[in-house]
């Protein structure tokens, strides 16, 4: 099989700038769908973003006598409006179903603005009660203070002062500390209320297939019931946000980690062309992702890290054959040598690529829903990985490592040159003949 692909000759070199014009034209074409998506009026995000990274629920539900397929239960959700649910069995009990939907905006917006207006007029009653019970009391306090001397006098309305600032002070605070925790309450409410909407939802849709048991009952004592929800959880907005974060420094600092082990094991040169690679990777798997609106969860992001790995393994062994060939052939020219190298490893290319290919396709077509954003982003990435170290990374490797050595060979030349002039300027004035 190696010897299918050991006579492969192809100038590579030479076709690096249509390559990178077509990852241009990807990359820009992903950018405007994200743009046009998020700026268009009643268009969708730039990214679907899923439950993980935007807050929702996931609902278990047990079933009675057999529970429905994947595709029934789907489009019973798509019916109440979550048409983005998705359905997952359970792993260890074959009668439950996990059901996974994004919280509903919205929900109880009426009755949490209710119970601030009712709130809020009873605490601007309360301190303005007080107000007025101290100033009484304060008058009282100066009517009957009134007869004594005029240093009592002053003593008295400087700790009548002072208590004053001190109630204002502590009525100050006192009110921003219950507007802190009103606004807790409020989001914890709110999120609890989008939550029991969404159950509410759910089993609405559920209960297209039967019975709902009772809460005091189990599935089993009810015998003319379905199913039960048996479960449920929640992932909130300000959660999902810092999953979202966490995730972006984690590939950060996943390639912060490839720049330095590349530098240090080859070349800066060699590291910034590796590095532009898994940036052009990501970039272009993003771009696809967005114009599709697949979905991203937490095993998408898995599926990037494992991108960045791929993406960096055969720029690795193409840099290490390219640098073996440097120092067997030092008068080639360093734009050949590098397209030997790719020619002289593409085999091993084919061959490892290949496998995983079948391998992520096979998850594509047989993986299930579950699985879908996982293997789609593997799917794009083992294209554009391959393709990556071929049209980007050595390209830009070499680029830049030629640029270097012309700087380089500049000093040199300049001072040589420099060394011939001052050598040819003191023949000139010994051979000078003497004036007379």
């Amino acid at each position: 099989m190696f010897d299918l692909f050991s006579n492969i000759n192809v100038d590579w070199m030479g076709i690096r700038k249509p390559l990178i014009a077509v990852s241009v034209v990807v990359l820009l074409a992903g950018l405007g769908s994200a743009i046009g998506r998020q700026f268009t009026p009643g268009g969708t995000e730039a990214f679907n973003l899923g439950v993980d990274f935007q807050g929702g629920s996931v609902i278990t539900a047990k079933f009675n006598d057999g529970k429905p397929s994947a595709d029934e239960l789907r489009l019973a959700l798509r019916n109440v409006g979550f048409g983005d649910a998705v359905i997952q069995d359970s792993t260890d009990k074959t009668d439950e179903v996990l059901i996974k939907v994004p919280l509903i905006e919205g929900t109880g917006d009426a009755e949490s603005g209710a119970s601030d207006t009712r709130s809020g007029t009873e605490e601007s009653g309360a301190p303005a009660n007080d107000e007025a019970e101290e100033k009484a009391a304060s008058t009282d306090a100066n009517s009957s203070n009134s007869n004594t001397s005029d240093s009592d006098s002053n003593s008295n309305s400087e700790s009548n002062q002072n208590s004053a600032t001190n109630a204002a002070a502590s009525t100050n605070s006192n009110a921003s500390g219950g507007t802190e925790n009103k606004d807790k309450t409020k989001s914890a409410a709110d999120s609890d209320n989008q939550v029991e909407a969404g159950r509410k939802r759910v089993v609405t849709a559920l209960k297209t297939f039967g019975k709902e048991a009772p809460p005091n009952q189990s599935l089993e004592q009810a015998k003319d019931a379905k199913f039960k929800i048996v479960g449920t959880d929640s992932v909130g907005p300000v959660a999902g946000e810092q999953l979202r974060n966490q995730a972006v420094i984690a590939t950060l600092l996943g390639m912060v980690g490839i720049l330095l082990f590349i530098a240090f094991r080859y070349d800066w040169t060699y590291a910034a062309g590796a590095v532009i690679a898994v940036f052009h990777d990501v970039l272009i798997t993003l771009a696809f992702f967005t114009a599709f609106q697949w979905e991203i969860s937490l095993t998408v992001l898995a599926a990037f890290l494992t991108l960045v790995g791929f993406s960096v393994n055969d720029s690795i062994v193409i840099f290490d054959r390219i640098r073996e060939n440097l120092t067997l052939r030092r008068g080639q020219p360093i734009y050949s040598l590098t397209n030997d190298s790719i020619n002289q490893t593409m085999s091993r290319t084919i061959v490892t690529n290949g496998l995983f290919f079948l391998s992520v396709l096979a998850l594509v077509l047989f993986g299930g829903e579950v699985l879908r954003g996982f293997s789609l982003a593997l799917f794009v990435g083992a294209i554009t990985g391959t393709y990556s170290t071929i049209a980007i990374a050595s390209p830009i490797a070499i680029w830049w490592q030629s640029k270097l050595g012309e700087a380089r060979m500049k000093e040199p030349v300049a001072a040589e040159k420099e060394q011939k002039l001052a050598t040819a300027a003191r023949k000139s004035v010994r051979r000078r003949p003497a004036s007379d």
